[in-house]
């Protein structure tokens, strides 16, 4: 098998690599950047430039599946100009790459795409299954129903697609975790708002094996991407503090002071989205990192 991916480099995609690698999976990967391509056996390099719509198509020979992981990240202000490009950079790398094998011969048969559990509204009462009709009002919430839609549209050309909400993806290598553990570390830590929160995590080593998995099942449709077990804001700083051996001392960060900080990027601290993975367990997949506690024991070295 022979796989294309987009976002390759980055913190999900390599972790995604190094699975094929120890597989013996062929990865054909697509990039931006001109000094990042390479020709490893097994690993090769395709140049795309989704802004003037230039693409490689020599990136989709001999694929089956591409996995498609790509977009800005949202942890950074959310200018106008950045909501676009955030936007953009989802909805139109999706549908390039449709339009290219619309006139591409090829063997693609399945694409499994990253999504958001930002398509849930905040709520902290409510247990969000893969079926749930409520929809997230916010930027996020229209982020996500797009970048779904650009990704269904692949049905269009009677390829399968399945589409992974991905949680709060835990790290030592770079995302969240990181920003969160080392104000921790240093004793000054504190929880956003009431710390009520649920916020439904993943490690990046079982999201990487849930991708791959739903690619050799053959599985298609919606999959909550997030540990079996939500934690409440409060829980997962708790978690990091006693590996850490701290205390929380400082007071609680208020939202509002966030948000004169953060702007509407604050949304990501405080919104609550409790989310349940059991479909994706009911098929047969298995967790390495079911609860925060064995995830942040491999993760606080």
């Amino acid at each position: 098998m022979k796989i294309l991916i987009t976002g390759a480099t980055g913190l999900i995609g390599q972790e995604i690599v190094s699975v094929c690698r120890q597989q013996n999976i062929d990865v054909n990967y697509l990039t931006t950047s001109k000094n990042k391509l390479s020709s490893d056996p097994g690993y090769t390099g395709y140049f795309w430039d989704p802004k003037k719509g230039e693409i490689d198509t020599d990136c989709f020979v001999g694929v089956e599946v591409i996995i498609n992981l790509v977009g800005a990240t949202v942890a950074k202000r959310w200018t106008s100009s950045y909501k676009k490009e955030i936007l953009e950079s989802r909805t139109n790398t999706a549908s390039l790459i449709l339009e290219s094998l619309k006139t591409t011969k090829h063997s693609v048969r399945h694409i499994v795409s990253a999504s958001a559990i930002g398509v849930y509204p905040d709520s902290f009462q409510n247990y969000y299954m893969e079926d749930a009709t409520e929809r997230d009002s916010g930027f996020l919430g229209e982020v996500v129903e797009k970048w779904e839609k650009a990704v269904l549209d692949f049905e269009t050309i009677n390829i399968d697609v399945s589409l992974l909400r991905i949680g709060l993806v835990l790290s030592e290598k770079g995302g969240a975790f990181p920003k969160i553990a080392k104000p921790i570390q240093l004793g000054m830590g504190s929880f956003f708002g009431n710390g009520k929160q649920w916020q439904s995590w993943i490690h990046v080593h079982d999201l990487a094996r849930m991708f791959m998995f739903v690619v050799q099942e053959e599985l298609t449709g919606v999959f909550n991407a997030v540990a079996p077990n939500p934690v409440s804001n409060k829980k997962l700083t708790r978690t990091i503090a006693e590996k850490y051996n701290k205390r929380i001392i400082l007071p609680n960060v208020p939202r509002l002071t966030m948000k004169l900080i953060l702007g509407d990027m604050h949304s990501l601290l405080f919104s609550s989205q409790r989310v349940c993975s059991g479909k994706i367990s009911s098929l047969g997949f298995d967790f390495d990192y079911d609860n925060i506690v064995m995830a942040v024991d491999v993760l606080v070295e």
